[in-house]
């Protein structure tokens, strides 16, 4: 009967604005619940994984609902907190809940749609009708019956199979169906056992006497076998040890193993394990000193009042021993934490040390793990027991998953941003390491989130607390602490009273006129590094570009190679030998005459981490230099094994961009040296001044975190320029105090929200005309708080031209009603025929 259908309203993984019903079939109407995913077809054939968000009895009225194709989980995956984050995240950043679960979910919980093809059973094919190409899909289609695209691309060799297959089709030869298949695989290993036979003590030593014989190998084995399984098991677990360990520890081969199968002494099965290894906890915590153990207590005294505390603490004050102090206070409450870092080589450091203090309880998120890896720390934390189960859910179905025979839920999550959308359910504390760092802002695509804001929201949702650290506080967070919004703590001085480096100036643009610069270094700088060098000490430097120089030009008419995508220089990468565009990837090699003139005079402006690195071992042949930027960390060890190397000393000189500023601690660093302080103060942005700052006091951070003072020199043209002052003096208040001046005046975070639309298409003329008519409709809304349109530094990406335009919201306006009535204008705009596929993008709090 009509009244007896259910209905289900599910979240789509595209950018659509609502929620979308389906019918749920009878046979499925007792398993569904809200977090589930089922598979659903949206448009004509195309098969997607939904997640349900509420199931009700009211049928749309507007379309008819399809059915529901399948439930593809037993129980929810995703639960109501994490539904609460996702929809404030959609509503104040402005984009759909669609985005938003495609950033939340690992991409190995969500099913792909995999094109296959086969053969029309009804066509009458004749072998003359086909191309060679088209012939080659026939034959193997008779053999396989069934062809994934990947493997029409294999079979035809190109990647233009799509044309081929355009063309089978439009003969009527084959047919295309959708098939789902889930790209999450559980890690699956052999293990091995004692027989029933072979676990009763005299079998065993009748056993060992055979075996002492003549198979010498086979008892080296099982003796193994019995030394590591002879600590008492868990109640209910197996003694039992992995078949690939077992082999390893005695150096013996698979058909030894394969005997003592056949003697009945070992059997063999199969079990899903995790893919992290397991770790012990132990008691390694340093003694607090006093100004630590004060800065700890005076947290917890301003959490009594506030749920945010920011915590303001000098590079190498001893922040990270006051988040373990936190964190085991939280776990002992039973909750979770979650501890955020900006960078993902920040937390290959962070996690070795964290792991010393909480072993198997901390897992570890974030991009460079592989999917199944990330599926598997979501399913740790979603099995998390939460102290009140959801309704129709026991403790039972909560029982930790064991991982090689152990316990191994985690309790603390270390990640960057990503992390922010784990399942948690009993979440106590939330830091936020870093919390300055733009890093923190994701940037493309949709949701334009900045994760440190979205996690003080999910820590509203759990009730739970927050501790927001830096050296170098956004000026935001400084003046919400000021403003008695966020509490506030200090601490002034570094762990074991070793003094801040001395900073010392470097006038390059005066020795380069007395021609005493070495290429890119003044004379103060190499004579630094050569003393560290001989005190068997370590260098970093700090250049905030990649690769070998920033553009080519002729020296006879000044022509640059421009990327044909993109109105920016190509960036000459000398590994390798090619200009690549850093915008879209793309690459022609290195031009031996000019385009424009013919002249082969052809020169290297600027420079960057790869020319710095290369001039270096000119100038120090004998020393080991390293680097350490997005080119040098693709893979993803690759942070992890440059930071052992120059943690252990096996690089003396470390170059690099942000990537080596950001909270690492390296204890024999003695000097440090920036390459050109003025390329981050003159970069036309409201936040310039701040982020230079920032940048600047962190890399002098990096030196001296030992007992000897460090030296840090800050090269430069401005010397007398009042930003440096301030680096120098370490005058954060002042530099705060001047920035707040000119963000009041000039209408700037944080007394006014900023919102910034992006107008794009591959048509300049119809960006320029959609943006003036957009430009005009906000005018008429919000005055002269619009600023633009305009187009930015570099506009056009990707073949799209870009424009911009800006809305200011003051503080004491309604933030929602702005953001609805930016979303009419959009829409009125889009509505509008020839504007109708124009996209525009919407940033809320850009950085």
């Amino acid at each position: 009967m009509e009244k007896d259908l259910l209905f289900a309203d599910v979240i789509l993984p595209i950018a659509v604005p609502n929620l979308y019903t389906y019918s749920i079939p009878d046979s499925l109407q007792k398993n569904i619940k809200a977090g589930q995913r089922v598979v659903v077809q949206f448009g004509k054939k195309k098969l997607y994984t939904a997640l349900v968000r509420n199931v009700h009895n009211n049928k749309p009225q507007l379309y008819k609902a399809k059915q529901i194709e399948s439930i593809l989980d037993a129980e929810p995956i995703v639960n109501e907190k994490q539904f609460a984050l996702w929809k404030w995240i959609a509503d104040y950043y402005m984009c759909t809940l669609g985005e938003v679960m495609n950033a939340a979910l690992p991409s190995g919980l969500k099913l792909s749609s995999e094109t296959k093809l086969l053969l029309n059973p009804e066509a009458e094919i004749k072998g003359e009708e086909l191309t060679d190409d088209e012939f080659l899909i026939y034959e193997a289609l008779q053999t396989n019956e069934v062809l994934t695209l990947n493997e029409v691309e294999e079979i035809v060799q190109s990647k233009s199979a799509l044309k081929i297959i355009k063309s089978l089709l439009d003969k009527n030869f084959i047919q295309i169906y959708e098939e789902l298949r889930e790209r999450f695989k559980p890690k699956i290993e052999e293990f091995v056992r004692l027989t029933e036979y072979a676990s009763d003590e005299n079998n065993l030593k009748k056993i060992f006497d055979e075996l002492e014989k003549r198979a010498f190998k086979q008892l080296e084995v099982l003796m193994e076998f019995v030394h590591e399984t002879q600590a008492p098991a868990p109640k209910g677990v197996e003694r039992q040890i992995k078949k690939s360990e077992l082999l390893k520890r005695t150096n013996a081969s698979p058909a030894t193993i394969e005997s003592l199968i056949t003697k009945n002494v070992f059997e063999v099965f199969k079990k899903e394990t995790g893919r992290f290894a397991a770790q012990d906890a132990s008691s390694v915590s340093k003694t607090l000193s006093h100004e630590q153990q004060s800065v700890l207590e005076k947290i917890k005294e301003e959490w009594k009042k506030k749920e945010v505390v920011l915590f303001h603490g000098v590079t190498s004050s001893g922040k990270t021993e006051i988040y373990v102090r936190l964190i085991e206070e939280t776990l002992k409450q039973g909750k979770q934490v979650l501890y955020l870092l900006p960078e993902i080589a920040l937390t290959t450091q962070v996690v070795s040390r964290i792991k010393k203090y909480f072993g198997d309880k901390l897992g570890v998120y974030h991009s460079k793990f592989n999917e199944n890896e990330r599926v598997e720390v979501w399913n740790h934390v979603l099995k998390s027991p939460s102290p009140a189960f959801p309704k129709g859910r026991s403790q039972d179905m909560q029982t930790p998953l064991l991982v090689g025979g152990r316990e191994g839920l985690f309790q603390v999550i270390l990640g960057a941003r990503s992390s922010l959308f784990l399942p948690y359910s009993n979440l106590g504390l939330v830091i936020v390491d870093e919390e300055h760092d733009s890093s923190y802002k994701q940037f493309d695509p949709a949701p334009r989130y900045h994760a440190r804001d979205s996690a003080i929201l999910l820590a509203s949702i759990h009730k739970a607390k927050v501790l927001l650290g830096s050296a170098t506080p956004s000026l935001e967070s400084y003046f919400n602490a000021q403003n008695d919004k966020y509490g506030f703590a200090e601490l002034t001085t570094r762990f074991g009273g070793v003094q801040l480096p001395e900073i010392l100036i470097a006038d390059i643009q005066d020795d380069t006129k007395r021609k005493k610069m070495k290429s890119h270094f003044s004379p103060l700088l190499m004579e630094n590094i050569e003393l560290a060098l001989k005190n068997k000490e370590q260098v970093i430097l700090f250049q905030n570009r990649r690769g070998f120089a920033p553009y080519l030009e002729c020296k006879t008419c000044g022509w640059t190679p421009i990327c044909k995508n993109c109105d920016v220089s190509l960036v000459y990468h000398k590994s390798g030998t090619l200009l690549r565009c850093h915008y879209c990837g793309y690459t022609v090699p290195v031009p031996v005459s000019c385009y424009a003139c013919g002249n082969t005079d052809l020169q290297m402006k600027s420079f960057g981490t790869e020319k710095i690195e290369e001039e270096l071992q000119l100038f120090f042949p004998e020393t080991k230099i390293a680097r350490m930027d997005l080119d040098s960390t693709r893979s993803r060890f690759a942070h992890e094994h440059l930071i052992n190397d120059f943690e252990e000393r096996n690089i003396d000189i470390l170059v690099g961009t942000q990537m080596v500023i950001k909270g690492l601690d390296f204890e024999n660093v003695s000097t440090v040296g920036i390459l050109n302080a003025d390329q981050m103060m003159n970069f036309p942005d409201f936040r310039s001044h701040e982020r230079s700052f920032q940048l600047m006091a962190q890399v002098a951070g990096r030196s001296g975190r030992n007992t000897k003072r460090g030296k840090v020199i800050l090269q430069t043209y401005s010397p007398k320029h009042k930003i440096i002052q301030h680096v120098i003096e370490n005058n954060f208040i002042a530099m705060y105090n001047e920035e707040m001046e000119h963000r009041r005046i000039f209408e700037y975070p944080p007394f006014h929200r900023l919102i910034e639309l992006t107008v794009m298409d591959k048509d300049i003329h119809k960006v320029n005309a959609a943006s003036e008519e957009l430009g005009k409709k906000l005018k008429s809304a919000f005055g002269k708080r619009v600023l633009g349109p305009e187009f930015p530094l570099i506009p056009r990406i990707k073949n799209l031209y870009h424009k911009k335009i800006v809305i200011k919201i003051a503080r004491e306006e309604s933030a929602n009603k702005a953001k609805e009535k930016i979303r009419s204008v959009i829409t009125e705009l889009q509505n509008y025929p020839p504007y109708k596929y124009l996209r525009v993008q919407a940033d809320v709090d850009p950085v």
